[in-house]
């Protein structure tokens, strides 16, 4: 069989989509026509490049990947945790003003739109515990002290999980873009560490055979071709991140500097029951690459990963916020047909087309 080959998730919005998304709050009925088109229109072009698993490119997410499913909340604040990226824009968090902790909407709901339309395996990211702690104030909320707060975040995680598997998800990806985050934030490590912690009481929920169709995403951020972390070592990140209870990792690669030095820490790490879907586009690149680049950065991935625990993707999702027009949906898509084309040269390179 030829080597898996998955997306990250999302898809730049169709600009009617944006240009509304703007004047109207994310979740306005009005745009509930917008979102379905976008959707439908989203899954036919995935379809056409050839990718044997998709996903609905997060069309309906609500502003973005990190915060869609409390997008909206009454006890929430606009004020709460700035990202920085390196092209000098933030993005903010909302801030829990109150308890208890529910999700306002979860994934699965989008899953059930897109399995509607879908002829092929689609796969559904969710955003991670880790992220979502970020919610939570310095100060403790009174009455609503930080442990009852976890618990609450770690049964909804785990519900929304459950969801879209027993609704037919191909995967669940567990969005951890936070995780490469957390090293700059705190470079003594404290922070990951507690991040990885959180991150594996969820995944402990799950069964072994279970976490093999769950999947840990890992990037520097993506946003307006620019990133909020790929200035940290993936040496303090990959050790840890290979902890996680979860069978399939997906790893920003193609935009790495020393991608070998990135692939030598991966063999170390990983564990005989790990899939590593290795990024082989760079969302945030410009230039589409080629079948051919594609193929070669596979085949480098081959000489440090063991063929039969290897699979590709992308780097990143397209635009993961709603906002962001500095890619087109034209190129998004000619890059994820770059990666199948390349994905299948690979294949027949390394004897497993």
């Amino acid at each position: 069989m030829p080597l898996p080959t998955e997306p990250i998730g999302s898809i730049p919005r169709p600009l009617p989509l944006v240009e509304a998304a703007t004047r109207l709050d994310g979740a306005d009925p009005a745009l509930d026509t917008l979102y379905e088109e976008a959707t439908r229109d989203t899954i036919e072009r995935f379809e056409a490049t050839g990718s044997p698993v998709i996903t609905d490119g997060e069309q309906r997410k609500y502003h973005n990947f990190w915060t869609y499913c409390v997008h909206g909340l009454s006890n929430t604040a606009p004020d709460g945790f700035k990202i920085p990226f390196a092209a000098g824009h933030t993005r903010r968090m909302p801030r829990l003003t109150a308890g208890p902790f529910r999700y306002k909407r979860a994934a699965d709901s989008y899953l059930e739109v897109a399995l509607r339309y879908a002829r092929v395996p689609v796969k559904q990211a969710v955003i991670s515990p880790s992220a979502l702690s970020l919610l939570y104030p310095a100060e403790e909320i009174a009455g609503y002290p930080r442990e009852q707060f976890i618990n609450d975040l770690l049964d909804e995680h785990e519900i929304e999980i459950r969801n879209c598997l027993k609704k037919g998800a191909h995967k669940v990806q567990v969005d951890f873009t936070e995780g490469r985050l957390a090293v700059k934030i705190d470079p003594t490590g404290h922070l990951l560490n507690s991040f990885i912690d959180l991150n594996n009481l969820a995944l402990s929920r799950f069964s072994a055979d279970e976490q093999q169709r769950i999947g840990i995403h890992t990037c520097p951020g993506g946003d307006r071709d620019s990133t909020h972390s790929a200035d940290v070592d993936y040496a303090d990140l990959l050790p840890s991140l290979f902890q996680l209870k979860a069978g399939n990792f997906y790893v920003a690669l193609a935009g790495e500097a020393d991608r070998k030095r990135v692939l030598s820490i991966i063999r170390t790490h990983i564990k005989p029951e790990h899939r590593v879907f290795v990024g082989v586009v760079a969302p945030i690149d410009p230039r589409v690459e080629t079948p051919e680049e594609v193929r070669d950065r596979i085949v480098e991935a081959a000489n440090y990963v063991p063929v039969e625990q290897l699979g590709t993707t992308d780097d990143c999702g397209f635009s993961p916020f709603c906002d962001d027009t500095s890619t087109t949906r034209d190129k998004a898509f000619e890059k994820i047909r770059m990666r199948v084309l390349g994905t299948k040269l690979a294949s027949e390179v390394l004897g497993v087309a």
